[in-house]
């Protein structure tokens, strides 16, 4: 109980499980970057943004622009310039306000002689806390409008008292006395007009503390099949805080409505990778593979048609399966670990080899994480590897408490649904369902092509990414191999930054 009640903490205060920045890798026209966005906890609320060039190049200027999912908003402001770091000829920054809760793509252009490059980073503006007003600050302020209260009284008295008289004159005591009830009647008013501020400001902050962002909730039942666990997740539609206000269509992200992860809560031994399949627009089911008996963690991955991606919590207790399994989803996968998890090496289920390559100093939170792998055959040569879903690899990160939950791809923490919405959105999109239709149809397009992909040559892959947080942490890679998808997992020991 205590643990479900901290995955459902970090639910209620963190839109991606516990990692609220932004992580994108991949290509500004001929310019590769890295782009890392630090998302404003409150909104409205400063970004942070910082553009690495991966490559060099001969640049004049690097722009960032944040614009609005919403196609009906008003035509965006002219990009800010990033300025360059001193001391790296290689990195910008900027800082971009993001004024409205919602999903925002932040378009990065370079511009060098190589010509003028643009990429699209999809970020979601939320608010999951409140900043509080610190004492030093608040006790300068009640000085400050005590100070200001006095002056006014005093002014008002001042003004009653001798205001009509030639210099010189002293006020007669009916002035006297007329300035003392001006003052008195000045302070109840004032006294008035503060209360009733006060009370505007407490409406203004209970407005903004219901508006905090959390997920929408998330039910999983299980049950039989032929002897086989069916999970059934709902989603609760009218809990949450959307920015959209509304339950939105979901669209497909990799070819799936919803991407669900399970992990034994126990010894952390068991990990699924499911894709569920609709039954209705808030409710999904999916056949379990044969896990072994436990308490599991759920997350389940979903983006809706503006392009706001959210990660559901959730908890199931599974029972061993007596049938045959049949998989819901050809993608998907699972796998028990029972081996020590020590040093850089994994064994993936064909005999195979994944390598976590890094320099081997200790892993820092808020640091690159050097998450670079590269797998070999059982020969011990580089490793054909093949798409999966469309990417080179997949990779889950999870503090061993459940606080941080994160699925990272090649290019980042993004949510490649996420940038199809704002690449292909038009002014019609305001009609509730239209975008979601379209994008849909061109998934199942994609789904069906998969056969005609070609093979990814190389044997290694990364993936952009900083812990937020120190702690012990599991990571699991996944890639395909001669049509069959295998699991490296690995643990990383994150210290505190400095």
């Amino acid at each position: 109980m205590r643990r479900a009640a901290l995955l459902a903490m970090w639910l209620v205060l963190c839109a991606h499980v516990g990692s609220p920045d932004t992580y994108f890798e991949g290509v500004a026209g001929p310019y590769p970057v890295r782009v890392v966005i630090r998302n404003p906890s409150v909104v409205p609320g400063l970004a942070q943004i910082s553009v690495r060039l991966l490559a060099p190049h001969a640049v004049r200027r690097v722009l960032v622009l944040p614009v609005f999912w919403d196609p009906r908003t008003a035509a965006p402001p002219p990009p800010d310039v990033a300025r360059r770091v001193p001391g790296d000829s290689m990195l910008y920054s900027s800082a971009l306000w993001l004024m409205t809760r919602g999903s925002y793509g932040v378009q990065v252009t370079v511009e060098g002689d190589s010509g003028i490059g643009r990429a699209l980073v999809p970020v979601m503006a939320v608010a999951t806390s409140r900043l509080a007003l610190q004492k030093p600050l608040g006790a300068a302020l009640l000085a400050f409008g005590a100070f200001v209260f006095v002056g006014a009284i005093t002014i008002l008295g001042a003004a009653v008292r001798e205001s009509g008289l030639e210099p010189g004159v002293d006020p007669d005591s009916r002035r006297v006395r007329r300035a003392r009830i001006a003052m008195g009647i000045g302070a109840v008013v004032l006294a008035v007009a503060m209360t009733g501020a006060r009370a505007w400001w407490n409406a203004v902050d209970a407005a903004y503390r219901s508006g905090l962002y959390h997920a929408p909730r998330a039910t999983v039942i299980l049950r039989a099949d032929h002897g086989n666990p069916v999970l059934h997740l709902t989603i609760d539609s009218t809990s949450g805080s959307s920015p959209m206000g509304q339950w939105t269509p979901l669209v497909p992200d990799h070819g799936h409505l919803m991407h669900l992860f399970l992990v034994r809560d126990s010894l952390l031994d068991v990990f699924a990778h499911l894709h569920p399949l609709p039954v209705d627009s808030t409710t999904f089911e999916t056949a379990l593979p044969p896990l072994p008996a436990g308490r599991y963690r759920v997350y389940a991955d979903i983006v809706d048609e503006s392009g706001f991606a959210q990660t559901l919590v959730a908890t199931a207790k599974v029972t061993a399966p007596t049938g045959q399994w049949r998989p819901s989803d050809p993608d998907d996968a699972w796998r028990i670990d029972t081996a020590t998890r020590t040093g850089n090496v994994a064994t993936l289920e064909d005999g195979s080899t994944m390598t976590w390559e890094n320099d081997g100093l200790p892993i820092v939170a808020d640091g690159d994480a050097q998450l670079h792998f590269v797998v070999t055959d059982p020969t011990g040569r580089p490793a054909q590897l093949e798409p999966y879903m469309g990417m080179a690899g997949h990779a889950m990160v999870m503090r061993v408490d459940g606080a941080v939950f994160v699925h990272l791809h090649p290019a980042g923490n993004i949510s490649l649904a996420a940038l199809q919405t704002f690449a292909l959105r038009e002014r019609g999109d305001t009609v509730r369902g239209l975008l979601s239709a379209r994008l849909t149809t061109i998934q199942h397009g994609v789904r069906a092509n998969r056969g005609m992909e070609p093979r990814v040559i190389t044997p290694s892959l990364s993936f952009p990414y900083a812990f937020p947080k120190a702690g012990r942490y599991l990571i699991w890679v996944e890639v395909k191999r001669h049509g069959r998808i295998l699991t490296g997992v690995f643990h990383a020991d994150v210290q505190p930054s400095r």
